[in-house]
């Protein structure tokens, strides 16, 4: 097991974030919203770890990491103790540009920097499985997050 991307925010913060999940998803069951804010977690605290890796959240990880965003201190805050801003770009859904190459990539690096994910959690943009509120998908090698501070190099 690795670490606990649970422990990046505190009990209250972690409450708060979750409670934007379930807001923004009515009748999401509250595993669901840990879920999905657990692997955020691990998503920003990898692409922090790995700047000049090119990682894309699922959209519904990226549920969690919008949800995150909007709770702008502990957002900050976050980034602040992980050392780097992870800016977000947002796309518009398109299944036809899903890779699913740059989501094993991206979950390998999130298992290489030790955090654990839920595979249920990371399947295509259009996966009945998970559905949330986020209308937003990663899919390219461009990359949707801009680390500040940029790395050297």
């Amino acid at each position: 097991m690795g670490k606990s991307a649970r422990s990046l925010l505190s009990t209250v913060e972690f409450e708060a974030v979750r409670t934007t999940i379930k807001t923004n998803n009515p009748g999401m069951h509250d595993d669901t919203a840990d879920g999905i804010l657990w692997d955020a977690l691990a998503f920003v605290a990898t692409c922090a770890q790995f700047p000049k890796a090119r990682l894309v959240p699922s959209r519904a990880v990226d549920e969690g990491w919008h949800a995150l965003i909007l709770n702008t201190e502990i957002y900050a805050a976050l980034c602040d103790r992980l050392g780097a801003f992870i800016h977000h770009r947002p796309e518009e859904p398109d299944p036809t540009r899903f890779n699913p190459t740059t989501i094993i990539r991206t979950t390998a690096l999130i298992e290489e920097a030790g955090y654990s994910v839920d595979v249920d959690l990371w399947g295509q943009p259009d996966d009945a499985l998970i559905s949330v509120a986020a209308s937003c998908q990663h899919s390219d090698d461009r990359g949707p997050i801009v680390p500040i501070p940029k790395p050297k190099g």
